[in-house]
């Protein structure tokens, strides 16, 4: 006897609450750190994006009576989220500001609503959401859970107050499953990362074990927001072409291609047309499935097309980058490159490089690699990731006159709306040629910067040692004068003489003297 199956469809909510692991929430450990993760990468697009200086505060708190339970708060002083809109972003999965095309640090409309649902099935609390745009006369709060089954906001508390500060960004509160002695050194490598990149931001995290890291904002620049762009001809695909004609006012095909798309201006529309033999005149909305197959096709072989522009992305920029690297690891040298964009699937992509050497870095067996995309740390899989093949089999550093152990850190920085990422986790990037060549390439160029300083430093302390060779002779040598001076009508006393022979070898040599005052320095030090 067959028993007949049973279908039925499943919502969005339903998909993570069964498959968490692919959001990065696989066990206690790891579901903590994507818990912080998820709500400080909201808390900085809140703010940088929008031209604000980040002021983000974290904590972390252990439960008293449950010790596998975990408070996180983080708030910021971003443009906050409009009151009518708060439970949808915290409560609906699926449902953003970031499904538009301009970088950002997010991009699957999971983040925080992932963090909500983990906390609701692992714990049972709901989140607690306070929120205030600017210039708004009242501070709103929420207390928010997931209605699993239908994806939709369960509203539990809904408040308001007057805003008598002028207060404006997010503050959120859950409380999740979690593992701190696990999870400790990843986020606290997280949090020290993100300060990395972002030295314009003043971070300060709170531990369970009350343990208080603070990163002072060291920079008064922002990196340039992103701002929306139109998708370009080479990228598109045939669903996304059908969404874009559905949504589009043009009422013919070359005013829907000069309208829609970057690059496309109305004198290379006409061309395009007449290669491809389309009508110029036809409604887009009245193409047939084959005429939309053969558009798309025309459109990714088209070759007169300007390249994707940039405006959409956000590059740190080397400026910052080295302001970066040298605020939290505190090295002699460091030397950063921002990459020309190049193109990858018709999206532009930024790949930034920084180099820091010497001063408080360890010395390692191998580079110490740092990586991010879009500004996010990403510190899992990293002997996966295209980066770490560049930095550890491409570049032979015995040629840049690194010899291992050595004090080198290398960041990584690659932005774009399109990140080829190796698995749903978003921890490793794949080796795409484009990009592969890009990280070398800017890898190659800081090395170089370094090769020089490397080669700068060993000359001045070769002529150091020269210069102290003499310079411990000076006393010697000015007595021995003053012997022989005996019979000069002017007698010549012997430290004005040491005063003037020290004067004459450090005009010789210069900087590699910049911190011996006189030759008695030279003296006690070798004694």
């Amino acid at each position: 006897m067959s028993v007949a199956e049973k279908f039925r469809s499943i919502s969005p909510a339903e998909f993570f609450y069964r498959n968490k692991e692919i959001a990065g929430f696989a066990n206690p450990a790891r579901a903590l750190y994507q818990s912080v993760r998820e709500l400080v990468e909201n808390a900085l697009d809140a703010t940088d994006a929008h031209g604000i200086f980040p002021d983000i505060a974290i904590s972390i708190e252990r439960d008293q009576n449950k010790a596998y339970v975990y408070r996180i708060t983080v708030k910021d002083n971003g443009i906050g989220i409009p009151e009518n809109y708060i439970p949808d972003a915290f409560g609906r999965v699926l449902f953003s500001s970031k499904y538009v095309l301009r970088q950002t640090r997010g991009l699957f409309g999971l983040g925080a609503k992932m963090v909500v649902l983990y906390g609701q099935i692992t714990v049972g609390e709901p989140a607690e959401i306070v929120s205030a745009t600017i210039n708004s006369k009242k501070i709103y709060k929420y207390k928010i859970m997931i209605d699993i089954k239908e994806n939709k906001p369960i509203v539990l508390e809904r408040s308001w107050w007057q805003n008598k500060t002028g207060w404006h960004g997010t503050m959120v509160k859950v409380a999740v499953e979690g593992d701190w002695s696990k999870a400790r050194q990843k986020i606290l490598e997280y949090i020290k990362r993100t300060a990395i990149v972002s030295p314009y931001a003043n971070i300060v995290f709170r531990s369970p074990d009350g343990e208080i890291k603070i990163y002072q904002r060291v920079a008064n620049i922002l990196p340039p927001p992103p701002r929306e762009a139109k998708p370009h001809p080479h990228g598109v695909d045939l669903e996304m072409l059908k969404a874009m004609i559905s949504e589009t006012k043009a009422q013919t095909l070359i005013e829907f291609l000069s309208d829609e798309f970057q690059g496309v201006g109305r004198v290379l529309a006409e061309r395009f047309i007449s290669t491809y033999g389309f009508d110029p005149n036809i409604n887009p909305k009245n193409l047939s499935k084959d005429d939309l197959e053969k558009l798309v096709r025309a459109l990714k072989e088209f070759s007169e097309f300007r390249k994707p522009r940039a405006d959409h992305l956000s590059p740190i920029g080397s400026e910052l980058i080295k302001i970066g690297l040298n605020t939290i690891l505190k090295p002699e040298f460091t030397d950063a490159i921002t990459r020309k964009p190049v193109v990858y699937e018709g999206h532009s992509m930024v790949v930034e490089v920084g180099i820091a050497y010497g001063g408080a870095i360890e010395p390692l067996e191998e580079p110490m690699l740092l990586r991010f995309a879009n500004k996010i740390p990403l510190l899992y899989d990293e002997k996966s990731d295209v980066a770490w093949k560049v930095v550890s089999e491409n570049i032979d550093w015995s040629y840049y006159d690194i010899v291992f152990p050595a004090p080198i850190a290398i960041l990584v920085h690659v932005c774009g709306t399109k990140i080829p990422y190796k698995g749903v986790g978003k921890e490793s990037i794949a080796e795409v040629p484009v990009l592969e060549h890009e990280i070398e390439e800017g890898v190659r160029h800081v090395a170089r910067s370094l090769k020089l300083y490397l080669a700068k430093k060993q000359k001045e302390e070769e002529m150091a040692r020269k210069a102290i060779t003499l310079i411990k002779y000076i006393p010697e040598i000015a007595r021995a004068l003053t012997v022989f001076a005996k019979a000069n009508p002017e007698p010549i006393q012997a430290e004005v003489l040491e005063s003037k022979l020290f004067d004459l070898v450090k005009n010789r040599f210069g900087d590699s003297l910049k911190n011996i005052s006189s030759p008695r320095d030279v003296v006690l030090s070798l004694e």
